[in-house]
């Protein structure tokens, strides 16, 4: 193995060894309660990538054994009839978690269709109850790609107490709730956005960096200092195929770690939502009447 490939972090096999745990787990859940789980999606028009990703998942269930079943609307549905669909699946005793897929169209408020979702259905963990108890260090559902962010951290045993992390992305999907994650874990957390002046002055004391701008070689080797760990959450396609935030071949050199893209965090991700729907599947199974 060389030194550049030894610095790569193996998102598909931190999630195969996660997966395996999750399905022995979901097995005897199953054997205890004598239902199959089912999630389901709800997804609005047809965007190629979202489409990808959802085969992966689908695929990824069908392994652990989860059934997955999909909602799709075409763009035109008007918000009235989105709520009275996630209301169906809110009271529907047979589902047991309920995904969607983003982003939504423009004239659909995303903050209304999250607080729309039943908390304990919630598979990404975006309700404000969810995210209220994650901020105050209760962290049952958490969002998937912090947690995915997480489990690559740990699984790689990379301490976190003390450590300069730096976010780049301020979303309440990504960075809001990765901040409070970390914070949970007293490291000392900065987070940049678009609209952060020279970027360089955060990231070259960082210890940690993690992008997720969608923003293709935002990071080179004069934004890291010496031995940074780098999780690369950002996916762009790109006329060269699929690529990061990060300018990979230019940073490796001075990484002590650097997720790939793909095969980093997207991987871990899915695994982090199968995860999730174990969770909502016992919350569905444990309080029925809500």
């Amino acid at each position: 193995m060389n030194i550049q490939t030894s610095k790569l972090i193996n998102g598909k096999n931190i999630a195969t060894h996660l997966k395996n745990q999750l399905k022995q787990e979901l097995q005897q859940l199953i054997t205890h309660y004598h239902t199959q789980p089912c999630i389901a999606t709800i997804k609005v028009g047809h965007d190629p990538s979202s489409e990808l990703y959802l085969k992966l998942r689908d695929q990824a269930c069908t392994e652990a054994g989860i059934k997955s079943i999909h909602n799709n609307f075409e763009k035109n549905i008007t918000q009235p009839q989105l709520i009275q669909k996630i209301n169906q699946l809110n009271k529907d005793p047979a589902i047991h978690g309920i995904m969607v897929q983003y982003p939504l169209p423009p004239h659909i408020t995303q903050k209304t269709i999250i607080e729309t979702l039943s908390p304990i259905k919630d598979v990404e963990g975006l309700h404000p109850i969810n995210l209220g108890k994650t901020l105050l260090g209760d962290e049952h559902l958490i969002p998937c790609t912090p947690q995915a962010v997480l489990t690559i951290l740990e699984y790689e045993k990379i301490p976190l107490q003390g450590k300069n992390i730096v976010i780049i992305n301020h979303s309440n999907i990504v960075g809001k709730p990765l901040a409070a994650l970390l914070l949970n874990r007293n490291a000392t957390v900065a987070i940049c956005h678009i609209y952060t002046k020279n970027l360089t002055q955060y990231t070259q004391n960082a210890d940690i960096i993690i992008t997720a701008t969608g923003k293709p070689n935002l990071i080179t080797s004069s934004h890291i200092k010496q031995n940074t760990i780098i999780i690369d959450v950002g996916i762009i396609q790109t006329p060269h195929g699929i690529t990061g935030d990060v300018k990979l071949d230019d940073v490796i050199e001075k990484t002590k770690k650097v997720t790939p893209v793909p095969g980093g965090v997207g991987p871990v991700t899915i695994a982090s939502s199968l995860k999730n729907m174990i969770k909502t599947y016992k919350n569905c199974m444990e309080h029925p009447q809500k």
